[in-house]
């Protein structure tokens, strides 16, 4: 299957950690899912975990065509593995286009990784 885009991104935990001090409620209600929220909040340091979807969702918009909302991209579990769930608009160009996105996430205390593929079938 070809690939169709790759996408990176790094996020810093620390400077995560303090928008999210200075503005708890708005930092996640304005980047995250409630399913994000509340998967993230059940960790021992939900920053590590934010900071990881915060990376996949900038890491998908660098292999999408047009400008996307935080909340349209969003990252669920399957089982142990991370996958992206996106908006109907997004999800319906993925149809159409015939494309699948794949996503891997990393984070250490001081920084988090997201990388997505972006296949076409």
């Amino acid at each position: 299957m070809p690939i169709v885009a790759v996408g990176t991104d790094i996020a810093s935990v620390s400077r995560l950690r303090g928008v999210y001090e200075r503005h708890p409620k708005r930092f996640l209600e304005r980047h995250f899912t409630p399913e994000e929220i509340a998967y993230c909040l059940a960790k021992a340091d939900p920053m590590l975990s934010l900071a990881a979807r915060f990376a996949a969702k900038e890491a998908f918009q660098k292999c999408w065509p047009e400008h996307h909302g935080w909340r349209e991209v969003w990252v669920e579990m399957e089982g142990p593995r991370p996958a992206l769930g996106f908006a109907p608009r997004i999800a319906e160009r993925m149809r159409r286009g015939g494309w699948r996105a794949h996503v891997s996430l990393a984070h250490e205390h001081e920084h988090a990784t997201a990388v997505v593929v972006l296949e076409a079938l």
